[in-house]
């Protein structure tokens, strides 16, 4: 699914104007009484990407499903960097999947990340879910598909006539895509597509993108038919597929944009002898010659974590591809082949490190959610709570009579829109729930209002007396 999205963007400034009537204006204004705030920007009511395909609709948004809360019947969407907090009733919300009316309940098992549209009333202060709708396959003539099969034999033994072709936006195509493929990104199919397409308009064109709900290999289909290419296919399950059974590519300077550069963590994993590592290697990799790799299998992250795992060699060939396999096998998700390995990236004259020992053990931390503060800041904080912070419990009524850390104020979840004048805005609020979900709602809810805030971002349990444990994060 795509979707659109708005953004404003408010811009000051001006020439110095020194004549006295621009003087005159200024004491008039004050004599009439402070100017009034400039109104924040509005809320985005979709992601950027999706102004390609969508136009906003009064009444509704778009977004990634992120999480869901039936303790307090709050959805939570992932818009950009924003998120947005809509309640729900389970006895009146409608819930369709693909077309396929659902109970409430089956949003316990929509996918995070899921292209969602939510069309909403306002009732006190807060949207209210009248129809959660999370977007099925889009449609592709049978004729027009190839499945996983073709596009592996194209990357084994490339076709001079086949042209794979990576219809994301570039940010995606950075992160990994697949073997051989160039990019022409949909959103700006009409600035490159002419420059960047074979001249011969018989060559076959292979469109993919982020899997069956997305609209841009579909649509970049369309697009090259009008421009009188006569082979046009699309491989329809895209990137979600491909990364599952096979290995991606990036380029050096797309390691360094996409992940160095942006601090986004990664595990890049340098899987040449240790000598040759010694050097001269990539700042902070791994050292795990090829051979060793399937015997340290465990030792990487789990593999719903889909961490970005960089594989590199000497000059991106068979070494770092069989390391890449392996990791696959072992079921990890995001596995990419640096094209070039070690020679391309220092061709691009970026820094490397040398001498021993060179790193040995996979070492890989999750980004924090937004938000989110660490289970020792918070454990410190609950224990001896200072003046300046609320330990703010957003747990139902029920659930906090079995317990409650001393100190901390109750505010259930789905009661804080209308309670959050009782908070004072000096102070810096950390919000607790049972397992993370409520909280980081909360959260939002908050920073959206203008409070300081954090949450704790894992399962805790409080006994009577107020003692807690904190179980998993």
């Amino acid at each position: 699914m795509t979707f659109n999205c708005f953004t404003t963007s408010l811009h000051e400034g001006g020439k110095k104007m020194r004549t006295p009537w621009v003087v005159t204006a200024v004491l008039a204004a004050l004599a009439v009484g402070p100017v009034a705030a400039q109104a924040p920007a509005p809320k985005a009511t979709s992601p950027k990407i999706c102004m390609n395909c969508h136009q906003p609709m009064a009444g509704s948004i778009r977004g990634y499903f992120d999480n869901v809360a039936f303790k307090s019947n709050s959805i939570q969407l992932a818009i950009d960097d924003a998120k947005e907090i809509v309640r729900f009733d389970p006895k009146t919300v409608k819930v369709i999947d693909g077309g396929t009316p659902k109970a409430p309940e089956y949003l316990y098992e929509a996918r995070k990340g899921h292209e969602t549209r939510i069309a909403f009333v306002e009732k006190d202060g807060q949207k209210w879910a009248t129809e959660v709708i999370l977007k099925g396959p889009v449609k592709v003539a049978k004729e027009d598909l190839v499945n996983f099969e073709f596009v592996r034999k194209q990357v084994e033994k490339p076709d001079a006539n086949v042209v794979l072709i990576d219809s994301r936006p570039l940010p995606r195509f950075q992160q990994g895509t697949i073997p051989g493929a160039i990019n022409i990104p949909y959103p700006a199919w009409d600035k490159v597509a002419a420059k960047l397409l074979p001249a011969d308009k018989s060559k076959q064109l292979v469109f993919f993108c982020q899997g069956v709900t997305c609209q841009m290999s579909p649509l970049s289909q369309r697009k090259a038919i009008a421009m009188g290419y006569k082979n046009t296919k699309v491989y329809h399950e895209g990137v979600p597929e491909w990364q599952m059974k096979d290995y991606l590519v990036t380029r050096p300077e797309f390691v360094k944009e996409a992940y160095v550069d942006k601090d986004i963590p990664a595990v890049i994993l340098d899987v040449r002898a240790p000598e040759e590592a010694a050097g001269g290697r990539i700042k902070g990799a791994v050292n795990m010659p090829v051979a060793s790799v399937k015997s340290h299998l465990k030792s990487f992250p789990a593999a719903k974590l889909q961490a970005p795992i960089i594989v590199y060699d000497g000059r991106g060939g068979a070494e770092a591809v069989t390391a890449a396999r392996e990791l696959i096998k072992g079921g990890q998700q995001n596995v990419q082949v640096v094209s070039g390995g070690l020679l391309g990236w220092q061709a691009l004259g970026y820094a490397t490190e040398s001498g021993s020992p060179a790193l040995t053990k996979v070492a890989y931390v999750p980004k924090p959610r937004p938000g989110s503060i660490a289970i020792d800041e918070f454990s410190k904080l609950a224990k001896a709570t200072p003046a300046d912070v609320i330990i703010l419990d957003v747990r139902n009524r029920d659930e906090a009579n079995a317990g409650m850390i001393k100190g901390a104020v109750l505010i259930p979840e789905e009661d804080l829109a209308a309670r959050i004048a009782e908070l004072p805005k000096d102070k810096r609020i950390i919000v607790h729930c049972s397992t993370g979900i409520r909280a980081e709602m909360a959260y939002h809810r908050l920073k959206d209002a203008g409070f300081k805030a954090g949450f704790l971002n894992a399962e805790i349990d409080i006994d009577k007396q107020g003692a807690f444990k904190i179980t998993n994060a």
